[in-house]
């Protein structure tokens, strides 16, 4: 009998738990770029690259090269017991990429949280303080600790009582929402009035660009206070780019477009090109505050991935995907912008590269989130052929992570299914 979605998704209803959730009841066959065929041998353009994982594309020649020759060399030693080279290129390579004027090192996890977790660990180690301001709409990741900086309660750890403590929660800087640069600074010196002195902070965690929070981009005149901040008071500033790095905003890493550097920077998702990897990366003194036996993994930096890690900078580099980011940026948020000019329910389109949010509310209140379209627009979207994903405190938000590698008439059909879908729930 020949597979269907259907039947797998009873299959899986059976066997894995109701906790993992899954957007689109469809299970992917294969892939190619920017499209992704199901079992049932359909095709859909692909605008959620793996919830942003897949920047250079669905299975690029180079990357899969890649690792096939890394396959015939070894697939797994452990780093901490047999070292190998494409781990070492890849930290040169990261340390080179991410900003700041001073001297870097890097360490590879395996997972965004992963990267979060070490980060924090690193902060504490380096300063002998304990902790962490975060922010309203943050999100960085499902383990304990990430789950205690992730600012949204439902889904992520509702049920599971309280998480761990230490972590202070700062307001998000969103003009749209109320928030200015000047409240946003004063919830955290409210934090220092409050609930913990500057001495027992030991880091700031911030996303350059909210990703599961709504895609907010942080002011750069905000972020020039927050270091300012940080810097009086001995505090790291962290800035998590697992979602904004590897060229979704149009720089290798969003910071770079900020105007200051942070001190340690963690990265994942589209670094391997759909192969797990994550690290930190930050000022050598603080990376080196750890001893030896205190950071890794028995998978952490696998020879595939690094392998998979090296293709992708490459990638970047020969198809100038950093131009490309700017160029799919512009193209799919002029065409947004044509569709907010016809339905005032879209009450703002925004992007950093192709970093790419559309805001919903009802009748173009900003008071009034409408959750409940987006669904509708994302459900319909998926029977024309077209897989989006939302986003956002509210649930509010169609967010567009499309491979940089997509072709402008691919950019251009997704656009006509997202427009169609906005005329018809008119």
């Amino acid at each position: 009998m020949s597979k269907t979605n259907e039947s797998l998704m009873q299959r899986r209803t059976a066997a894995v738990p109701r906790g993992v959730g899954q957007i689109h009841p469809i299970f992917a066959e294969k892939a190619e770029n920017a499209t992704v065929t199901d079992v049932e041998g359909r095709e859909f353009i692909d605008f959620a690259g793996g919830i942003a994982v897949l920047n250079t594309g669905h299975l690029h020649p180079k990357i899969v090269a890649a690792v096939q020759e890394q396959l015939t060399k070894l697939s797994h030693t452990c780093f901490q017991v047999l070292a190998y080279e494409p781990y070492v290129e890849v930290c040169e390579k990261i340390n080179a990429k991410v900003p700041g004027d001073f001297d870097k090192k890097t360490l590879l996890v395996t997972t965004g949280s992963e990267a979060v977790e070490n980060a924090v660990k690193i902060a504490r180690a380096a300063t002998g303080r304990a902790g962490v301001i975060a922010f309203t709409g943050g999100y960085h990741g499902r383990t304990m600790m990430t789950l205690g900086l992730t600012g949204k309660v439902a889904p992520y750890s509702a049920g599971m009582g309280l998480m761990p403590g230490g972590v202070f929660r700062a307001q998000y800087p969103c003009e749209m929402h109320g928030v200015s640069t000047d409240d946003a600074i004063a919830s955290i010196e409210r934090i220092f009035k409050n609930d913990a002195e500057p001495a027992d902070i030991a880091a700031i965690i911030i996303e350059p660009v909210q990703g599961e929070g709504g895609f907010y981009v942080a002011p750069k005149d905000f972020m020039k206070r927050l270091r300012a901040l940080c810097d009086q008071h001995g505090i790291l500033l962290i800035a998590d780019e697992v979602q904004t790095g590897a060229g979704r905003t149009g720089t290798f890493f969003a910071m770079e477009q900020m105007g200051v550097a942070p001190d340690l920077t963690t990265f994942a998702k589209s670094i391997a090109g759909g192969f797990p990897l994550a690290g930190v990366c930050g000022k050598a003194e603080y990376m080196d505050a750890i001893a030896p036996g205190g950071l890794g993994g028995t998978y952490a930096g696998s020879p595939i991935a690094c392998a998979a890690a090296l293709a992708v900078m490459e990638v970047f580099e020969e198809e100038n995907l950093l131009d490309r980011s700017k160029a799919v940026g512009e193209r799919l948020v002029t065409g947004l912008k044509a569709i907010q000019a016809k339905h005032k329910t879209v009450g703002d389109v925004r992007a950093l590269g192709s970093m790419i949010a559309v805001e919903l509310f009802e009748e173009g209140d900003h008071h009034k989130p409408a959750a409940a379209l987006v669904g509708q627009v994302v459900a319909k979207a998926r029977d024309k052929g077209l897989i989006l994903l939302s986003c956002g405190t509210y649930g509010n938000v169609l967010r567009v992570l499309v491979p940089l590698t997509a072709e402008d008439e691919l950019l251009d059909k997704g656009l006509a299914i997202i427009a169609e879908c906005f005329d018809e729930l008119a």
